[in-house]
């Protein structure tokens, strides 16, 4: 008796699904590590990758090749600006996959107008910078950078009236969170453990949204004025710039503490200089404006200010959780079902 057409597709095997080309564009020293062998390998299963080696600039010969192959395009650090006339050279590109955060200085408006499906890791990059600001804010409540420095000082045991002073430590402090950004939604998650007190200010969040955090809304004055810390988690846009300047801060209490890890220009720096050179305010700055600050600048020896060179986002190790999310998106993609990382061209200028 022959077998049924059950029998048969029961023991061949199915068609396996098309693999759609990719081509990797970024800088590969500057996306090193965010992608592992095994991501790498979960990709090749995903899709034909057109060349492991990714491209620097979209004009060469082997560059116009893989571009009229691709379907998608993974780009990291360093990737060429995507615009109408690299659009022409893809002309199967259907989506855009970015292993790093903003993709705004990468992905011409002309993109969205074609149609093309973008994403980026952006909240996979908010989880370390989440958790930097929080150990900023556990340790600027804890007095730290004093307490080392006159340990360093003195040589000598902390003495109990430096140890009972009430503006010291973590209890019932006041934190305030400037934007409900990715990394400011999860920076006020973090801190429900803790005997904080938390205020939030962003216009874009409704009163609804910002108690579901655990948080207080405020307005930018009087989250100022009443904040032991300050946080800033605002986009770098023109509505931004300089947003705190000298008379918001003026507005903040001797002693109190503001950290950056958004972008310098949040801040009017000068103001600022001057607020942290006279010693009455503390900082935690991750960015600044220049980017680098010049080697004269009094920034770098002030002993209320720890200063980072931009290094709260993913390093080392955390870079692989970008890799992860990327690749995920990549074969919920190929497999047709929504993406979860997904940007709009609507919202692109309320991100940082």
């Amino acid at each position: 008796m022959g077998e049924t057409g059950l029998q048969l597709a029961e023991r061949e095997p199915a068609m396996a699904p098309r693999r759609p080309r990719l081509a990797f564009a970024y800088r590969p020293a500057a996306t090193e590590s965010v992608f592992t062998p095994a991501h790498l390998a979960r990709l090749d299963a995903l899709c034909r990758v057109t060349d492991p080696a990714p491209l620097q600039d979209f004009s060469g010969e082997t560059a116009q090749q893989a571009l009229a192959e691709a379907e998608i395009l993974v780009t990291g650090w360093g990737c060429p600006r995507i615009d109408a006339r690299l659009l022409e050279a893809a002309p199967r590109l259907r989506l855009i996959a970015h292993a790093a955060g903003t993709v705004k200085g990468i992905v011409a408006p002309e993109v969205f107008a074609a149609g093309i499906a973008v994403c980026n890791a952006a909240s996979a990059n908010a989880l370390p910078v989440a958790e930097y600001t929080l150990a900023a804010i556990v340790f600027s409540n804890k007095q730290v950078l004093r307490y080392r420095d006159a340990y360093r000082r003195t040589r000598m045991a902390t003495r109990w009236e430096d140890v009972s002073r009430p503006d010291v430590g973590n209890w019932h402090k006041v934190i305030g969170i400037v934007g409900l950004s990715r990394i400011g939604r999860r920076v006020a998650e973090l801190l429900r453990p803790f005997d904080f007190e938390v205020l939030a200010h962003d216009p874009h969040a409704s009163p609804a949204e910002v108690l579901a955090l655990g948080a207080s809304p405020a307005d930018l004055d009087t989250l100022m004025a009443r904040a032991d810390i300050v946080s800033l988690h605002a986009p770098a846009i023109e509505e931004t710039r300089h947003m705190i300047d000298a008379r918001r801060l003026a507005l903040m209490r001797d002693g109190t503490t503001l950290i950056n890890t958004a972008r310098g220009s949040l801040v009017d720096q000068a103001a600022l200089e001057a607020e942290l050179v006279a010693g009455r305010l503390n900082a935690v700055l991750d960015v600044t404006t220049p980017e680098t600050l010049p080697a004269d600048s009094p920034l770098y020896e002030l002993p209320n200010l720890l200063l980072t060179p931009h290094i709260a986002g993913a390093l080392g190790g955390e870079r692989e959780r970008l890799g992860a999310l990327v690749v995920s998106e990549i074969e919920r993609f190929v497999k047709g079902e929504p993406l979860q990382h997904a940007v709009a061209a609507e919202t692109l200028h309320l991100q940082a």
